[in-house]
């Protein structure tokens, strides 16, 4: 249990980071509910976690901004005595080839998914040092070791987190701030129900995977649990793959 803690996850008025809030309200945690362009979203996830008995707040930035990132770490300090567990979940993708890509579409996932991350971090690290740590976890993806085709930002982006993740968790370290990423697998959400594959993201991806099933913003969620209590107290710089297997499995004929 996390009880008594604070928490910041970023883009959690939905999918994923949603799943994350709420588990972590349902922890113990009170939590800020980051959103940029879904207050109402962001109100769902509040009140949801109210219901089940936790403390939530929304609050608004767009991650890629330092200023709205600076106002929205100045209006934590007035709710929070100090804060325990940052989740860097917001993102956004883009679908375009390489050679079709547009600058705009590649500031704006760059911007939000690594500028952003590194941003909340920073932010986050310099009030956890000087309260005696904490525990930030980033969210990753198959693309932090996978090349998807088509997704040349957010692969880019998602390799960055990556390598963010292990030079934080170094340089973090000696004050007891520790840096991790759970890079999930294919999660069912809002997003990815509406994706290609017909709409039958589930049968698509479960033939794919192990374990026979796509995950659930829960599975993600349960992982980020681990690795902001103190059963993950030694570890750090870690990435940890919620993917049922499927980013382990090579691509092999001979089924």
């Amino acid at each position: 249990m996390l009880e008594g803690r604070t928490a910041l996850v970023t883009g959690a008025s939905k999918g994923v980071g949603r799943g994350i809030a709420l588990e972590l309200g349902r922890q113990g945690c009170r939590v800020a509910v980051n959103y940029n362009s879904d207050p109402a979203g962001a109100d769902d996830t509040v009140e949801q976690i109210r219901q089940d008995g936790g403390s939530a707040f929304p609050v608004r930035a767009n991650v890629g901004v330092a200023a709205e990132v600076d106002r929205m770490f100045a209006s934590l300090t007035v709710e929070f005595s100090r804060l325990n567990i940052l989740v860097n979940n917001a993102g956004v993708q883009t679908w375009s080839s390489l050679l079709e890509l547009t600058e705009g579409d590649w500031d704006r996932v760059i911007d939000t998914n690594l500028k952003g991350c590194f941003l909340c971090t920073q932010r986050a690290a310099r009030l956890m040092k000087e309260t005696g740590g904490g525990s930030i976890i980033n969210i990753g993806s198959g693309c932090n070791k996978i090349a998807f085709p088509n997704l040349v930002d957010y692969t880019s982006s998602k390799g960055g987190i990556e390598q963010l993740t292990k030079v934080s968790a170094v340089e973090l370290g000696k004050y007891q701030i520790r840096v991790n990423c759970v890079a999930p697998g294919a999660v069912e959400i809002e997003r990815t129900k509406s994706t290609e594959a017909g709409g039958d993201y589930a049968g698509t991806w479960s033939k794919l995977t192990p374990l026979g099933r796509v995950g659930i913003p829960l599975d993600v969620a349960h992982a980020v649990v681990f690795f902001a209590g103190d059963s993950s107290s030694f570890v750090t710089g870690q990435t940890l793959w919620v993917d049922g297997g499927l980013f382990t499995k090579p691509a092999w004929p001979y089924e």
